[in-house]
């Protein structure tokens, strides 16, 4: 009887959680509850924008006909990153619409444009802020981690709780997913302006505005736009994992080839994703170089 007590105090000694455990989870759910019931409102504001500039961006790109858009896309891609970019953005998208994904491939590609827009609009100043004050840096620092370390699949139980379920939801996902690394990239391209030009500016009458928009920003632009590539990649990345709450588009067919055991449809989806993801990243780098 002694020697039984013995072991069970030194296996609760060993293993003291077994006695009690801290209810996360429940906690978790009553405060998205709470959020849910009370602010419901405000995240339907939210959703609004969004839902107007997804809508406009996916009309435009279904509006074009296919051969003008690929014409189109290959001027941009020849002025921006050269003969090559473009030869090869010409052949991704005749491709994807070979294979018959070209209206998934517009989804797709207008719900990462509506996503990276608004990433550059929150993203860039936030980025920006933080560059001009440490304690904001601080603060927003921990943040931006648990953002980028989070499975992305966690993204997606609050984001339906609070708004749904359809396109709106997968581009506010995206936009959380995706936005870490362009507020870490601007805040990095501006504490890397030189003192000395900072100074330069100053000395010649500079306002603190003009030193940011004529000195710090033009410098500090390469590697915002290397942000801006990566959210890109990001967001792209994210279509799949999206595709979970109804959003269409390449990563629907990826789910569902997976889902029905279909190689040749999930084969198709993510080849769709990756031309993209390609064409997309060599038109950012060449822009940024």
């Amino acid at each position: 009887m002694i020697l039984s007590y013995w072991l069970l105090t030194i296996d609760i000694i060993l293993n003291p959680f077994q006695l009690y455990t801290l209810p996360l989870d429940d906690w978790i759910t009553e405060i998205i509850n709470f959020v849910v019931d009370h602010f419901r409102p405000f995240f339907q504001a939210i959703r609004l924008p969004i839902d107007w500039g997804l809508k406009a961006i996916e009309w435009g790109l279904m509006a074009i006909p296919p051969l003008i858009f690929i014409i189109v896309i290959g001027l941009i891609a020849w002025q921006l990153a050269g003969r090559k970019i473009a030869f090869y953005s010409i052949i991704s998208l005749t491709l994807i619409g070979l294979v018959g994904a070209w209206e998934q491939a517009m989804v797709s590609l207008a719900l990462v444009v509506t996503a990276v827009l608004f990433c550059f609009v929150v993203g860039i100043p936030v980025g920006i802020l933080s560059a001009k004050n440490d304690r904001l840096e601080r603060v927003i620092r921990p943040l931006l981690d648990v953002m980028q370390t989070l499975p992305s699949f966690v993204y997606l139980v609050p984001v339906v709780m609070l708004f749904g379920i359809g396109e709106v939801p997968g581009v506010i996902a995206t936009i959380i997913f995706a936005i870490p690394p362009l507020i870490r990239l601007t805040n990095l391209g501006i504490r890397q302006v030189s003192p000395e030009v900072v100074e330069a500016a100053i000395a010649f009458g500079s306002t603190p505005w003009q030193v940011l928009w004529e000195a710090q920003i033009p410098l500090a632009m390469p590697t915002i736009l290397a942000g801006i590539n990566q959210a890109i990649l990001m967001a792209l990345s994210m279509s799949v994992v999206t595709s979970m709450i109804a959003v269409p588009g390449l990563g629907q067919m990826v789910l569902q080839g997976v889902g029905r055991l279909d190689v040749g449809l999930a084969a198709v989806g993510g080849l769709g994703i990756v031309l993209l993801a390609i064409m997309l990243d060599r038109i950012t780098q060449a822009v940024s170089r």
